[in-house]
């Protein structure tokens, strides 16, 4: 079966509205979807009115947070979209995220780009304001040539618009979910660069806070980052969750759709949330 647990919509950073990103996943033959947009439940609660007969829609979110100084990233799947916890979770994250844009758009200005903040919102039409909306407004006003430019000079890791003190921590993230009844999922655990210790240490303590999977398959990954995933998740007892990372069509990327045959030796998150 294909599933796509890992996807984004024009309510974040995605290209694609909620309908027609559920229109081409059922398109693409996709059996089951989780649109986990950015610290919002916008694109969701959309898609909940436009579900094809052949597709089923799992609640989903990606929340930012803190652990060891990192900015971890980690998927809620399968939870209750009303209940209190994830409603006032939601609630604290988008205004982390407009405090954050503030001082995003705050350290830009300083680097000589006035307007930074007026210039991402309006490129963000709505949608709950990230770095990627930065880039397309530097790259709009010629700026910079390019996104990969805007993040490379001012807005990646550890350039002046990598933001992170406004997150909360891993464990709060991860406890909000579990009383929601959700399942936490440890998000992308490669994009993080961290040695291999530092990453067991992250597992134990995402494990000890409650958190039930990880992601053995997330965009474009080799067979072997996939084996060291499997082994993770093997070792710390987790749900193996697989997905695309989805943000637009674009021949480069990953397109929507992951075959559940990827996880081998370990239970998926699809026995649960399913």
């Amino acid at each position: 079966m294909l599933i796509d647990f890992h996807t984004h919509t024009s309510a974040s950073d995605g290209e694609l509205s909620p309908s027609a990103l559920m229109a081409r996943a059922s398109s693409l033959g996709l059996g089951a979807l989780a649109i986990t947009d950015h610290d919002t439940l916008e694109g969701l609660k959309s898609a909940a009115s436009h579900v094809p007969d052949n597709l089923q829609l799992v609640s989903g979110v990606e929340l930012s947070c803190l652990w060891g100084g990192a900015n971890i990233h980690i998927v809620g799947l399968g939870f209750d979209v009303a209940a209190p916890a994830i409603t006032a979770l939601i609630a604290r994250q988008s205004a982390a995220r407009e405090r954050r844009a503030l001082k995003i758009a705050q350290r830009l200005e300083q680097a000589g780009f006035s307007g930074a903040y007026d210039g991402a919102m309006s490129v963000a039409k709505g949608a709950e304001l990230g770095r990627p909306h930065f880039a397309k407004w530097m790259v709009s006003e010629g700026l910079v040539d390019s996104e990969t430019r805007a993040f490379d000079r001012y807005l990646g890791r550890g350039k002046p618009g990598d933001v992170k003190t406004f997150w909360p921590a891993l464990a709060e993230v991860v406890a909000e979910l579990v009383a929601a009844g959700g399942m936490a999922v440890l998000a992308h655990p490669l994009h993080y660069s961290m040695t291999r210790m530092k990453l067991r240490a992250l597992c134990a303590d995402f494990a000890e806070a409650g958190g039930r999977g990880i992601e053995i398959s997330s965009g474009r990954q080799t067979q072997d980052e996939i084996a060291k995933l499997t082994r993770l998740a093997q070792e710390f007892g987790f749900y193996a969750s697989v997905g695309s990372d989805f943000h637009r069509p674009w021949q480069h990327g990953p397109e929507l759709g992951v075959p559940t045959t990827v996880a081998r030796d370990v239970a998926g998150v699809w026995e649960v949330v399913l």
